[in-house]
């Protein structure tokens, strides 16, 4: 994945399951999407299936983030995706109890996304 920089997302809320995770809006990642590094959680049949993927996206399966967190970035800020936020939730938890910063959930997922018919790819 190539460098990118912290972005400062003015938006974050606290997520209700995790503690330790901010969720951020859609339209923000949309906003600054070119400057974070996106990891989309959900099955393969998802992110190329109706609601599509962001474009740039990485897939990394809930599943696959424990035997690939070194695949994850260390610099600049991940924003994770999956189809309505729980499972993206989930891998931010992940991703921050191993240790990494600037670590994100997009609040409603793809459902969000495609609300808001933002560009995907499928």
């Amino acid at each position: 994945m190539s460098e990118k920089s912290v972005v400062n997302f003015t938006n974050k809320m606290p997520n209700p399951m995790f503690p330790t995770v901010f969720d951020v809006t859609c339209e923000e990642v949309f906003e600054k999407k070119d400057g974070v590094h996106l990891i989309d959680v959900r099955r393969p049949d998802e992110y190329t299936g109706d609601l599509g993927h962001i474009p740039g996206a990485t897939l990394i399966t809930l599943d696959e983030i424990p035997s690939r967190k070194n695949e994850l970035p260390t610099t600049g800020t991940i924003v994770f995706i999956c189809r309505s936020g729980g499972r993206s939730a989930q891998a931010s938890a992940m991703a921050k109890e191993a240790g990494l910063q600037n670590v994100f959930n997009m609040q409603g997922g793809m459902m969000a996304w495609n609300d808001k018919k933002f560009k995907v790819e499928r």
